[in-house]
């Protein structure tokens, strides 16, 4: 059985009035014209229709001893992945149980299957780990982070990332000899300064261009940094990097006591030249995803000073602030939301899937993100379907909304 979607249709190529046609047995696109059809589903012109969008850095908290998911787990991250316009994720492996062996990663991937969405899982790079046997991607802490799945020094790291040459590793850029210097300073942004980040990049750098790694450098927050990268990237070194909605959109000027330890996370937000800096990161095509590094802890956790911010929930939504407030153009949404996070899970998706996600064409699954770039909307805790309960997001005004989202070709509404 067939059917079909038809209006303003964006792409990473292009933006075109058409009409995608899919297959509903095997969820996967048949057609693509650029007319539109009569008896499709027609969205308005106030819509866009881009390829589902994923976000490649979650923290869905469950593993097999359970002992966090009182705070998410894969069937509440799904959801609230839906609620956000986001068809896919990408888990992180910092659990109690971290899947860094064949055994603990078949564990946990049988658990991901609750979910109404797909989950690609990171392996977690630790003390003494070794490669899977078969070819996933991996995650490593390089300084201490929530979990127990990091690195104390630089040598240590460097000894076990000679194990992992030719992999898909993916940094978390904080520098532990900088974190223990610092741990005595009076705020959160203190004790994780920028030096931090700036100083675990160049290592991180220098591991990915030595051990030949498919590099990614995760939630990036500095303006030097970042131009780390950009050097990198001209000089054909294998890197990309994310960045989050909250170091796109706040900066310390905004903490007050009130808010401080609900915007506490890791990498803390700084100044406002670094979060321009990142912004204009994207308008020159060197941050290749928008990734939220959703960390759900209950309100009670964030209350005593856990480091993490909930925001899968706001995805979707969040975008529309990054067109007509950011100014950032259509097309690059496409690729960091859509292109480049598909590219990302390719090599690791089931065959289900056909050619994967993040492209309208023939044999792509059928996921698609369609926003009202017309329509306001107003957020507030009470449409949360994470298991956190709380958002940074909530009363505020989003410029746009959320006008659908499909998995598979099936419409999804969050449960």
């Amino acid at each position: 059985m067939e059917e079909s979607i038809s209006g303003k249709i964006a792409t990473h190529e292009e933006e075109f009035t058409g009409t995608v046609t899919y297959d509903l047995t095997t969820g996967l696109i048949t057609k693509v014209e650029r007319t539109i059809l009569p008896n499709s589903r027609n969205f308005s012109e106030d819509c866009l229709i881009f390829p589902g969008f994923g976000d490649i850095h979650i923290h869905a908290r469950e593993d097999i001893s359970g002992k966090h998911t009182y705070k998410e787990d894969f069937v509440s991250a799904g959801e609230a992945a839906i609620n956000g316009a986001v068809l896919h994720v990408a888990d992180m492996p910092n659990n109690p149980v971290p899947p860094i062996n064949d055994l603990t990663y078949e564990e946990k991937t049988r658990l991901t299957q609750k979910s109404r969405i797909h989950i690609t899982l990171y392996a977690g790079i630790g003390p003494n780990t070794s490669p899977l046997s078969k070819k996933v991607p991996y995650k490593v802490f390089m300084g201490p982070s929530i979990g127990e799945l990091f690195f104390e020094d630089n040598a240590s790291l460097e000894k076990v990332i000679e194990r992992y040459r030719g992999q898909d590793v993916s940094f978390h850029c904080e520098d532990p000899e900088t974190l223990t210097a610092n741990k005595a300073k009076p705020t959160h942004e203190e004790r994780r300064p920028k030096e931090a980040e700036t100083l675990a990049t160049d290592f991180a750098l220098m591991l990915i261009e030595k051990y030949e790694l498919k590099g990614k450098l995760c939630h990036y927050s500095t303006k030097d940094g970042l131009q780390k990268i950009i050097a990198a990237k001209k000089r054909g070194i294998n890197v990309t990097c994310e960045v989050t909605p909250t170091h796109l959109m706040f900066d310390m000027d905004m903490l007050t006591p009130e808010n401080h330890k609900w915007f506490q996370m890791n990498p803390p937000l700084r100044g406002k030249e670094d979060r321009m800096a990142m912004v204009q990161g994207i308008l020159d095509g060197y941050i290749d995803f928008l990734a939220t590094d959703h960390a759900p802890h209950t309100i009670e956790e964030k209350v005593k000073g856990i480091s993490g911010i909930s925001q899968l929930d706001t995805y979707g939504l969040f975008v529309t602030y990054m067109i007509l407030n950011l100014n950032i153009p259509i097309r690059m949404i496409a690729l960091i939301c859509s292109k480049n996070p598909g590219d990302f899970v390719k090599p690791y998706l089931p065959a289900k899937y056909g050619s994967g996600f993040g492209e309208i064409k023939e044999g792509y699954a059928a996921n698609f993100s369609v926003l009202n770039l017309k329509k306001p909307f107003s957020f507030s805790r009470q449409m949360i379907k994470s298991k956190s309960g709380w958002s940074p997001f909530e009363g505020f005004t989003f410029p746009g909304s959320i006008e659908a989202a499909y998995f598979l070709g099936k419409e999804m509404h969050a449960k």
